[in-house]
């Protein structure tokens, strides 16, 4: 079954190139379409301090999707792990999704900091994080996964 999603708005401004590492200090404004939403579907959002930004990786050309395993940034050091063991760009539906911090929300403008989707990239959905969708229990991940993100950040 196929689904049809349809971009929510669009970020602007931020990098113009997916170039991983040092998305922490990244700023960039999600604008709305506003030829569906208005400032009212961003109503109460700026008492929150960060959003989960789902959007769609729309560069990634077709024939580089992963559907198996590789190694994370093709580093031969790492292990061979799945495509949904790692949250690489060349996914099958190239969804991405941050946790962003939310700087100001103006009209249908969102300022934010540390979304590492570039500049024009489709936003899908929008929504505010809560402590209590966050994880419950301790979290694990393996050494090659902090590794990788010592820098991202």
């Amino acid at each position: 079954m196929d689904y049809t999603v349809t971009p929510i708005g669009y970020v602007r401004g931020g990098r113009s190139e997916a170039v991983d590492d040092d998305w922490g200090k990244e700023r960039a404004v999600i604008e709305l379409d506003t030829s569906r939403f208005g400032p009212e579907a961003l109503a109460g959002l700026a008492d929150f301090s960060h959003a989960e930004v789902i959007f769609l990786f729309d560069r990634v050309a077709p024939e580089k999707i992963e559907t198996g395993a590789r190694h994370p940034r093709n580093r031969k050091d790492w292990p061979l792990v799945g495509i949904f063991a790692q949250r690489g760009k060349n996914r099958p539906n190239r969804i991405g999704l941050t946790t962003c911090g939310i700087v100001s929300v103006d009209g249908t403008r969102i300022e934010v900091a540390g979304l590492d989707a570039i500049d024009g990239t489709p936003v899908l959905d929008i929504k505010p994080l809560m402590r209590e969708f966050q994880p419950r229990g301790e979290q694990r991940q393996p050494a090659w996964a902090s590794e990788l993100m010592e820098g991202y950040w």
